[in-house]
């Protein structure tokens, strides 16, 4: 029976440094074609070093490579940054499209429960308002939640405030009700009073904690809530 051969004795040799010699010269264009490899090549020195001349071409060079790695680690940042981006931009406009397919206030509710979720990946999310004097029937639907007069002002920080993110804080209650247990991180925001509708809040809570942080971008969001609150126009009249 033949012996099986050791896979080692089936790998391709390495050229020798006559054949990559050669190579090159027949192919001079080849580290145009492949340029990463010049940040792993060791530059000659233009002394030797019995000479005594510390050559400060090296030493640019590495400088140089360095500058190079900076630079590619940047523009991989960028690009994934921007592809982010682009992903949550998209999740937000397929949520409007859910917004805008409620017919009356519980199908609202309904959609900012069941589909903001799904789309904008988190895991809770409610619509709460102001229960004082007058609170509107239409508002008296599963899944908006009541809350005490001055709840929305204390939670954005202030009335000049329109979004107030959490890092790493368990849900309120108050806001995300029976889902409050899954809560780490959240994002809230305001939704403005507008006739016999009073203040309201946006939930929105993730289990995982720094989903929502200081200095992100809240465009979207804010964008999202107007969208919300375009709707109550029709349905709180």
């Amino acid at each position: 029976m033949a012996r099986k051969r050791d896979d080692a004795a089936l790998a391709d040799p390495l050229p020798t440094e006559q054949q990559v010699a050669k190579f090159l010269r027949v192919h001079p264009d080849f580290l145009i074609r492949h340029p990463e490899l010049l940040l792993v090549l060791s530059p000659p020195s233009r002394w030797k070093d019995e000479d005594g001349v510390v050559d400060m071409q090296v030493f640019m060079i590495d400088r140089l490579r360095d500058e190079v790695e900076r630079v590619k680690g940047a523009a991989e940042h960028v690009i994934h940054t921007s592809r982010s981006n682009m992903s949550i931009q998209n999740r937000t406009h397929e949520a409007v499209v859910a917004l805008l397919a409620a017919e009356d206030m519980a199908g609202l509710a309904e959609a900012v429960s069941d589909d903001l979720p799904a789309l904008l990946d988190v895991d809770v999310a409610t619509l709460g308002f102001e229960a004082g004097d007058g609170f509107p029937p239409e508002l008296a639907v599963t899944g908006v939640s009541r809350l005490p007069e001055g709840t929305v002002e204390t939670v954005m920080g202030g009335a000049d405030r329109d979004c107030a993110l959490a890092e790493e804080m368990p849900g309120d209650p108050l806001l995300f009700g029976e889902g409050h247990a899954l809560v780490q991180s959240s994002a809230m925001v305001r939704l403005v009073a507008e006739g016999r509708r009073p203040p309201g809040v946006l939930a929105l809570g993730s289990r995982h904690g720094r989903t929502f942080h200081a200095g992100q971008g809240t465009e979207l969001l804010s964008f999202l809530a107007r969208v919300i609150e375009s709707c109550l126009g029709r349905f709180v009249v």
